[in-house]
């Protein structure tokens, strides 16, 4: 993957959590930079994850434990980035969104490029 296509699929994500910032209750985010910043923080945290516990846990799995960890991911990113407010609640409701406008438009993660670019 290059870099252009790296800095796309940031930018489609960071637009993809500012939707789900105008969606879900409970969960919202400053603006474009915000969400472009936290879907970075929210690849390396999943990188992080994955690091540790291996591939069975990565956020974005599928799966019960992949929801439940990508809730956790996105709960835990608000500590990092400024203007990014989640209670509990709001990212699993952010987490269930994100999983199904997955399902519609099926594009890789900021975690999923890092990820694959590092493999090779």
């Amino acid at each position: 993957m290059n870099f252009l296509g790296t800095v796309v699929r940031f930018v489609v994500s960071a637009i993809v959590l500012m939707v789900v910032g105008w969606l879900v209750p409970q969960f919202s985010v400053g603006g474009f930079w915000s969400a472009l910043m936290l879907a970075v923080v929210i690849a390396v945290l999943g990188w992080i994850i994955e690091g540790i516990f291996g591939k069975k846990v990565t956020p974005f799995g599928r799966g019960i434990v992949g929801f439940l960890s990508s809730a956790l991911v996105i709960w835990l990113a608000q500590f990092v980035i400024g203007h990014v407010a989640v209670t509990v609640v709001g990212a699993l409701l952010a987490a269930l969104v994100i999983g199904i406008i997955d399902l519609f438009i099926p594009v890789a993660t900021p975690y999923e490029a890092i990820h694959h670019r590092n493999r090779g």
